[in-house]
């Protein structure tokens, strides 16, 4: 209706839809996103409970030109998994670098990886042997700084320097490669949001 050109193409059970960026078409989907949500948080109507699953929900990418349409794409499917996983009707990608990734970690997948990787040292700990978690997590947050760390714990820093090689033994994982480290530290404030 607006004269603007528009591809669709459909594609299973959904549409991939080329716009204009700042037109019709792309306020339209901001209109009803925002017209859906605003419907979500107030009373509902009889009979329609909100959020059905066959709702439309969208998925944005970044502004592009004919040449980057297949980075757009990719773009438009990370959104729209996102947006379907939280609920949500519209997600523009620029909207998943905004921020932090903290808010990624609530994913109930993530949840169950930290669960998994840090269940040995909870076990662990649940013996009495040592406070291996609360160690590894003051030991990442001080980027292993020996000294600043023990300090935080109230313990010298070769009992520190010993649990740090009782984390690594039962975990079969080395705390010098900063992937481990990484994934470890995900784990910790994954499983802090709960």
């Amino acid at each position: 209706r607006a004269g603007e050109p528009v591809l669709v193409v459909p594609e299973g059970d959904r549409l991939v839809v080329l716009a204009t960026d700042g037109g019709a078409a792309v306020a339209a989907c901001g209109e009803y996103a925002a017209a859906l949500e605003a419907a979500r948080t107030g009373p509902a109507t009889a009979g329609e409970p909100a959020g059905e699953e066959d709702e439309l929900v969208v998925g944005l990418s970044a502004p592009v030109g004919p040449i980057a349409a297949t980075a757009a794409y990719k773009q438009a499917e990370q959104a729209l998994s996102v947006a379907r996983r939280r609920g949500r009707v519209c997600v523009a990608h620029e909207q998943l670098a905004a921020g932090s990734v903290v808010p990624l970690l609530d994913d109930d997948a993530v949840k169950a990886f930290a669960d998994g990787l840090l269940r040995p040292l909870h076990e662990h700990d649940a013996t009495g042997r040592g406070d291996l978690v609360a160690s590894l997590r003051a030991w990442l947050s001080r980027h292993g700084q020996w000294d600043a760390a023990a300090a935080d714990l109230g313990v010298h820093r070769h009992t520190l320097r010993y649990r740090m090689r009782r984390v690594e033994e039962i975990l079969g994982r080395s705390l010098d490669d900063p992937d481990v480290r990484m994934e470890l530290w995900l784990a910790l404030k994954a499983a802090s949001a709960e």
